[in-house]
């Protein structure tokens, strides 16, 4: 099923994202993982690309997540990929039965050499136009940023990327992380005032490990609440009391997103489950999500 398709329906979408494991152990650890998220029934899960994972990896685990009986969605980055490269991979996923695409640019590389392909893309815009003139019939979902994006901190000039974006062919968009829900609700504003009318979900990391969480916002560039900053170094050595201030946190997070008409929320698991699952189970008390 594509995944615009679940939108609408009358209850908000959960959905989760993993990436190939690197290891393995990894690999065994994100099977049990998946099997403790099927239960909640999850509307989708998205796969993502890590730099030590070949572009297919992302399509296999896809296609091993679909055979469990949940619909999944496999990232396509194309920073440095040519076109021929990305027309080739697109049958690819067509051959295997895929029919959900997250198409984003991806991270520059680090490495001073890197050159981008002279028939590449530059940006994730290029991309979805060429999918979609592609014929394959994807649903393509495409990323947005609340707090701007890390190389663009125009907030306005972020919503006229996005808005080329859908008018290339995006059918939903899934945010960036972020922390205060006043970044997503001026975002939609700001969305819906030029014209973007696909759903705008919202996407949610729970923190599991503060020091981890700093590092990628620090990287990414998004704002961590003063209060929340507080709460979570009250207990950087203790692991577990800052799962329970993550826990917390994105359960209000997701309650007023919810309550605030967002169309449903996107986790960024890690590839882990308990967080998730204790978050789930709080948004079912609230009577959020059926049982």
């Amino acid at each position: 099923m594509k995944i615009r398709q679940l939108y609408g329906r009358g209850g908000p979408v959960i959905s989760f994202e993993f990436f190939p494991p690197a290891t393995p152990a990894g690999e065994a650890a994100l099977v049990r993982t998946i099997e403790a998220l099927k239960p909640l029934g999850p509307g989708f899960v998205s796969v993502t690309r890590t730099g030590t994972k070949p572009r297919e990896a992302p399509v296999e685990l896809v296609v091993r997540i679909r055979a469990l009986g949940i619909e999944a969605a496999a990232h396509v980055t194309c920073i440095e990929a040519s076109r021929e490269e990305i027309a080739a991979h697109c049958d690819l996923m067509v051959g295997r039965g895929i029919e959900n695409v997250v198409a984003i640019r991806g991270d520059v590389p680090q490495d001073p050499a890197f050159r981008r392909p002279a028939n590449g893309f530059r940006h994730a815009v290029d991309m979805i136009r060429f999918m979609r003139e592609g014929g394959h019939g994807f649903c393509l979902v495409g990323g947005g940023h609340p707090e701007g994006h890390p190389e663009c901190r125009d907030l306005e000039l972020n919503i006229e990327h996005l808005r080329e974006k859908v008018d290339a062919g995006v059918d939903v968009v899934i945010t960036q992380l972020f922390y205060d829900n006043a970044d997503y609700f001026a975002f939609v504003e700001r969305a819906r005032r030029v014209g973007i009318r696909v759903p705008l979900v919202p996407g949610i990391m729970p923190i599991t490990n503060w020091p981890q969480i700093e590092r990628i916002t620090t990287l990414s560039g998004n704002q961590v609440p003063p209060r929340l900053h507080a709460a979570l170094e009250r207990v950087r050595n203790d692991e577990p009391a800052a799962v329970a201030v993550g826990v917390e946190w994105a359960t209000r997070q997701c309650v007023e997103l919810l309550r605030g008409g967002a169309p449903g929320v996107h986790f960024y698991t890690l590839n882990k489950s308990p967080a998730t699952r204790a978050i789930f189970e709080n948004l079912r008390r609230e009577g959020l999500l059926g049982h």
